[in-house]
């Protein structure tokens, strides 16, 4: 699920994995080096140094970012899009066969044959509730108990759900308006048209019973980067954002996929959607594949973390909760197509068919494929609630008898800032169920119409992660998924003393938040690939989706 908007409004807390960033973080942070730039960022150029002084030469891989869509367009990153060679563009045929036609960048599964694409989704919570409403209406208790139990927990969420929302946009509409009339009584004081944080002190001294209750009202607007200029905006934005969760998130008779025009009960069917990779809004997306391989060193916008990378699109993430088919199909597609590593920048709570992604995961494994996914922005502990799509098959069985994906890497988002605030504060965590933390606020990366903006979220730290294992393919060709995985967390730079856990003042030890206790570094693991030998994997053969998998003699590590 993507979100767009992020403010405070009179306690009323609100995380982005798409929010504005905090502004004052050093320039392209998330590359730079603690001993050399006085940042934990990745240690990129560190790392590119290193390779270069051995003379070590990379080889073209493919990442593909599964997500709301890219802008392949984009200045920074039309020399980085895969282009299908078996494809010839624009003349309506499957020249290459593989059942989806003009795929040339990618394919987009959340569009329809006639060229529409989705835009806004339910949330996976109201699609649960609206079907289980049918079998479960008026008391009716059929089925089995354990489905029932299951409709009462979702009933009982949704109905939270809905009307803390219908209670946020009262909120907000509240909010706003005493911010209108701080920002107007505050200037008044002042004789001013317009007034700025600067004028704060100010204000203070010029306190009465009218400013005492407009003061505090400004300093968190000023907070939030809210001011005088951009209210009417934020407002807007703020509008738009719940009385779309009223009419599509939170609305379980909305139905989006009239337009996809599949049978979403089918699994088995593959070839549904369009070859619009960039859709209705390729913010998230294009910003997630700049992170990754915004061309380096063309003096164009930023660098993204990875060279000799090319970008596959594959459209699966709507302004809503993701479809399991989707995300199943959209790994499936890459696969298939030549990627090495996808990248999966969403999440939700619920995931009503998740032995169908479970099976294209497994697909992935069978074909030295690495997932990295991001864990999400709740502040919330995943050993505890969990956030979809995760390692954790929900079935034992197949061509692989473990319990959890070797191949999946789960992503926290960490600060620039140094000391307690090194975990965003938005970040979901995990002991058991977080691999390692990676930059995820004010990230600078590539926007549509060739445009740049800082981004946060672990949407931004999973592809920061992402780029670094596509550095290691590129750079150790021989590499399987698996390693890769291993040589990242036994890599990372490991965190010592107390640090806020996301979302409170608890002080934690880092250990605490995520398996390995540390942060993605590049510079370490170029270091520690150089000392492990390569293993040459032999790809399984496998059936569509929902079926067993076939027994291979071999299997990857």
């Amino acid at each position: 699920m993507r979100i767009k908007i992020c403010f405070v409004a009179l306690g009323l807390l609100i995380f982005s994995a798409l929010a504005n960033g905090q502004t004052k973080a050093p320039d392209n942070w998330f590359n730079k080096d603690l001993t050399k730039d006085g940042v934990l960022g990745m240690s990129t150029e560190e790392a590119y140094a290193q390779l270069r002084a051995k003379g070590k030469k990379g080889k073209t891989i493919i990442v593909a970012v599964l997500d709301s869509g890219v802008d392949w367009k984009h200045e920074d990153l039309k020399d980085v899009m895969w282009t299908n060679p078996g494809e010839i563009p624009n003349d309506g045929k499957d020249n290459d066969g593989n059942g989806y036609v003009d795929d040339v960048h990618g394919w987009n599964f959340i569009g329809g044959p006639d060229g529409q694409n989705v835009e806004h989704e339910t949330l996976e919570l109201a699609r649960e509730y609206g079907r289980l409403s049918k079998i479960y209406a008026a008391g009716n208790k059929t089925g089995n108990d354990k489905e029932y139990k299951y409709w009462l927990e979702v009933k009982t969420n949704f109905e939270e759900k809905r009307g803390e929302l219908e209670a946020q946009v009262a909120m907000v509409n509240k909010f706003f308006k005493k911010a209108e009339d701080a920002f107007a009584q505050a200037a008044k004081a002042l004789g001013k048209s317009k007034i700025t944080p600067e004028d704060l002190p100010a204000l203070k001294k010029l306190e009465n019973n009218s400013l005492a209750e407009a003061i505090p009202v400004i300093e968190k607007c000023f907070s939030q980067e809210i001011t005088p200029e951009n209210l009417e905006e934020q407002k807007k934005e703020a509008t738009e954002y719940f009385d779309g969760q009223l009419q599509y998130g939170m609305n379980p008779d909305f139905d989006s996929r009239k337009i996809v025009k599949d049978n979403y009960n089918d699994f088995s069917n593959r070839i549904y959607g369009n070859n619009d990779v960039t859709g209705p809004d390729a913010s998230h997306g294009t910003h997630v594949a700049g992170i990754i391989a915004a061309r380096r060193g063309n003096g164009v916008g930023m660098d993204g973390v990875a060279e000799n990378v090319k970008i596959m699109a594959v459209r699966a993430v709507p302004d809503g909760d993701e479809r399991d088919k989707d995300v199943a199909n959209g790994i499936r597609y890459a696969v298939d197509n030549g990627a090495c590593i996808i990248n999966m920048s969403f999440g939700k709570g619920y995931s009503p068919n998740k032995e169908y992604v479970d099976d294209a995961v497994r697909y992935a494994l069978a074909h030295d494929v690495l997932l990295v996914h991001a864990a999400g922005n709740d502040s919330e502990d995943n050993d505890a609630d969990p956030n979809f799509p995760n390692d954790k098959f929900a079935k034992k069985g197949g061509l692989f008898k473990s319990k959890t994906a070797a191949n999946w890497m789960e992503i926290g988002a960490l600060s620039w800032k140094p000391g307690e605030k090194r975990p965003a504060s938005f970040s979901n965590y995990g002991k058991k169920n977080v691999d390692l933390f990676s930059p995820g606020v004010a990230i600078y990366s590539t926007t549509p119409d060739n445009k740049y903006a800082s981004f946060q979220g672990t949407s931004m730290a999973s592809p920061a992660a992402a780029g670094v294992a596509a550095m290691l393919r590129s750079y150790f060709p021989d590499l399987s998924a698996t390693q890769v995985k291993k040589i990242m967390m036994g890599s990372v730079v490991a965190q010592t003393g107390k640090v806020y856990k996301p979302g409170t003042q608890d002080l934690v030890e880092f250990s605490d938040l995520c398996t390995t206790g540390g942060v993605a570094s590049a510079s370490k693991a170029v270091d520690a690939a150089e000392k492990v030998k390569g293993k040459k994997v032999k790809k399984a053969k496998w059936r569509m989706a929902g079926e067993k998998a076939e027994k291979v003699k071999s299997v990857i590590p």
